[in-house]
């Protein structure tokens, strides 16, 4: 059974992942492996690695509000398009964000889904 909602905030390297409900929050951070190779476009292939680890991570939750840069965002919104377009339904939004603490990125999150929830008619988060 899909979790409930999940907000994450995502650089080329980093992402913090929070599974959110109404009065409890669960995090994870998933980090971009170093690959110390020579070999040409191996930094595209390792964001592309890492985005694919984010999206396994991502895939168990009912509905997912991706954060972070415009840059980021632009090239995880391509990635989900071109290479796990069975992921793009469950995004509910992508939002250009700085750099949040966790608490800022969850009230943010609960803030966001109780409209998008109150927008699809069903009951809010918060």
């Amino acid at each position: 059974m899909p979790r409930a909602h999940a907000v994450v905030w995502l650089d080329h390297h980093v992402a913090s992942i929070h599974q959110i409900d109404a009065d409890s929050a669960s995090s994870a951070k998933l980090k971009a492996h170093e690959h110390e190779t020579r070999q040409h476009n191996s930094g595209v292939r390792a964001v592309h690695e890492f985005f694919g680890d984010v999206c396994d991570a991502l895939s168990a939750h009912k509905e997912v509000l991706i954060t972070g840069s415009r840059t980021t965002l632009s090239d995880f919104k391509h990635y989900v398009e071109k290479h796990r377009p069975q992921l793009a339904p469950l995004v509910a939004g992508y939002e250009a964000v700085d750099h949040p603490t966790d608490g800022q990125l969850i009230a943010f999150a609960r803030t966001y889904f109780a409209k998008f929830d109150n927008l699809k008619g069903t009951r809010p988060l918060a």
